[in-house]
């Protein structure tokens, strides 16, 4: 099969995990990937953020890495692409407020291509307004977010996924082999063990 190009959107203080893992991993099963930030060029980075489950009533938040951008989000077409992903962390919160970064994700729902979102990615999805009748599962606290656009909150354990049609979901990292796997399933992607 042939690799598939994947937009990756991705933000100051996205997830560290979120955005690293996907990014290696779709990398090393032979896709390409574009990770892009609007207002940034390829070669800068954007700083992530380490979020876990500590026992408090909500996660903690510590620094991550500086994640180096391959992509520059203001000169490309989405139209360009085979798939989208969406990383959690702080990042989709301010990344909804720009036109360009929904009419991006409406494109990728438009079209009927895979998109792939983690934990706070749904925030981005119900600002793009392309939840409404879809299933989705998002971190806890977005529940509100995708019932307010009109979607259906999926409350799954938090390292399982959920695949809608084209829409792959999972509530956060602990989530990531069963939401890339699923997500690669949704590629056409085959590996297997010879």
């Amino acid at each position: 099969m042939a690799g598939k190009k994947i937009l990756m959107i991705c933000g100051d203080y996205c997830e560290d995990y979120e955005t690293m893992v996907p990014f290696q991993t779709l990398l090393a099963v032979g896709h390409e990937v574009l990770a892009a930030c609007p207002g940034k060029k390829a070669g800068e980075q954007i700083k992530t953020a380490i979020h876990d489950f500590e026992g408090a009533q909500t996660y903690s938040e510590k620094p991550g890495h500086n994640f180096t951008l391959n992509g520059s989000f203001d000169s490309l077409d989405p139209a360009d692409f085979d798939a989208l992903v969406i990383p959690g962390g702080r990042g989709p919160e301010y990344l909804r407020l720009n036109a360009k970064v929904i009419a991006a994700v409406r494109h990728f729902f438009e079209a009927d291509k895979p998109v792939a979102a983690v934990c706070h990615g749904a925030q981005l999805l119900a600002g793009a307004g392309v939840l409404k009748g879809r299933s989705c599962s998002a971190y806890p606290a977005c529940q509100p977010d995708v019932e307010t656009a009109g979607g259906t909150y999926m409350n799954i354990p938090v390292d399982q996924a959920h695949t809608d049609g084209n829409l792959v979901t999972a509530p956060a990292w602990p989530a990531h082999p069963a939401w890339m796997a699923q997500f690669l399933k949704v590629l056409g992607t085959r590996i297997s063990h010879d």
